[in-house]
């Protein structure tokens, strides 16, 4: 996945709380490939009326909010499911960064595997920048993940908190696996270590005693 580090983009407000996983992506598209374009089933119940024409009252079909690569939402954004399908038609869709005053748990983890980043801020903050945003629609905001800042239009600051290792991971562009390969030197190392050292736990030293109680 790709690094974030900063980000300036066009935000788009999105004020409904509970925004959750089946309004992301309805259930019927998760066994598509990602080939098709997940894009196209974010917010898919919203962005498309009955016969497929898209809605225009719907805030991302409408310009400049099309261009939108940041979303600032109500609380418990992504709650449901633990999908991962709801965290790829955002990105897909051009999304890199989503602020909001809380999170569901699995979405939360499912963005930071995905290079997705979930901004917690408080709610008063959020209510404000969604304000800025219908006031001033196209202004952008800014995300900092080093200084860990949002800029809002007017050059105000906030700050966010991050767990340490999340924070690694997504400046570095690397998910779980990703972060334990870069110890793969290490690792191999104490296999080898804990092989010769302790040869009863490897499965090679057991074969010789499988072998004697299989015979006759």
């Amino acid at each position: 996945m790709q690094p974030f580090i900063r980000l300036t983009a066009i935000a788009a407000p999105i004020d409904e709380p509970d925004v959750d996983t089946d309004m992301l992506i309805p259930v019927q598209f998760l066994r598509r490939p990602l080939s098709a374009g997940y894009r196209n089933f974010l917010f898919f119940n919203q962005r498309f009326n009955a016969d497929g024409t898209p809605r225009a009252d719907f805030v991302l079909n409408r310009e400049p909010y099309r261009r939108a690569r940041i979303l600032v939402t109500g609380a418990n954004f992504g709650c449901g499911s633990a999908r991962e399908g709801a965290v790829y038609a955002v990105l897909d869709f051009g999304i890199k960064a989503i602020i909001a005053p809380s999170f569901g748990a699995f979405y939360t983890s499912n963005s930071y595997q995905n290079g997705l980043l979930p901004v917690v801020l408080p709610d008063t903050a959020v209510r404000g920048l969604r304000a800025q945003m219908r006031a001033s629609p196209g202004a952008e905001l800014t995300i900092d993940l080093p200084s860990q800042t949002v800029i809002d239009s007017a050059g105000n600051e906030y700050r966010f908190e991050i767990e340490r290792l999340r924070k690694e991971q997504l400046l570095n562009g690397l998910d779980d696996i990703g972060f334990t390969m870069r110890h793969a030197a290490e690792i191999a190392a104490f296999e080898e270590r804990l092989a010769a050292e302790m040869p009863w736990l490897t499965g090679n030293a057991l074969q010789p005693l499988v072998r004697k109680l299989r015979e006759p």
